[in-house]
């Protein structure tokens, strides 16, 4: 697999972004866009793909326990195919389970002050995604 991926965090307030290097290996934040509405969040998404030059699009998907498609599963559903309308990349759903905890985790362990933890996490969220997609594809 070659070329940058763009890794997208849907939430209710806002959409984390992650971008891979060109090897698709190593996943880095890109940013946060504040959640308006989901045909203009999906317009913005594709805009910042091709800005990017990425090659596909993974939207983190959180299903639940028992891997089931739930209430917010179908929310990332449902703007994977808002985004798809927006560009001719593949988009692909990728499960998202235990990113927020994991970014915070990470957050913790980097030393960032509490104060600073409580910020955002939704592009650190999106590069955890992002990279279990890519260590699960380069196996």
């Amino acid at each position: 697999m070659s070329g940058r991926i763009l890794a997208v965090d849907p939430g209710e307030k806002r959409i984390g972004l992650a971008i891979s290097d060109e090897t698709a290996c190593i996943a880095n934040p890109l940013g946060v866009v504040t959640h308006t509405a989901r045909d203009a969040d999906a317009q913005t998404v594709a805009q910042i793909a091709a800005e990017n030059q990425a090659a596909r699009i993974i939207v983190g998907q959180a299903l639940d326990a028992s891997g089931e498609v739930g209430p917010a599963a179908r929310k990332a559903q449902r703007f994977a195919d808002a985004l798809r309308l927006h560009t001719d990349l593949p988009v692909e759903l990728w499960d998202e389970s235990g990113s927020t905890k994991a970014a915070q985790s990470a957050r913790r362990e980097m030393g960032v002050s509490r104060k600073k933890r409580s910020g955002h996490l939704d592009d650190l969220a999106a590069a955890i995604i992002l990279q279990t997609y890519l260590d699960a594809k380069h196996d």
